[in-house]
């Protein structure tokens, strides 16, 4: 007997105010397409967090430099 244990977690997501946990972005397009891929990794168990999707949409948006966003991911989750 196959028995999957499956939690779901709402991801918070606002489009009139274009945030994702409270994280904003600069279009619709890029909440949408972010959005999306978010939830595809969810559903092979990844748990996103505030940090790292405005890690992400600063690495994006050439606030922070590759160097940058990797030694915060390393520094965050020991990667």
């Amino acid at each position: 007997m196959l028995v999957l244990n499956i939690m779901y977690k709402a991801l918070e997501i606002n489009r009139e105010n274009l945030t994702i946990m409270g994280v904003k972005f600069d279009s619709l397009r890029a909440l949408e397409n972010t959005a999306n891929a978010i939830g595809t990794n969810m559903f092979e168990g990844f748990e996103p967090s505030k940090e790292l999707i405005q890690l992400y949409v600063h690495w994006k948006n050439n606030v922070i430099s590759e160097l940058e966003l990797i030694s915060s991911l390393h520094r965050l989750y020991g990667v």
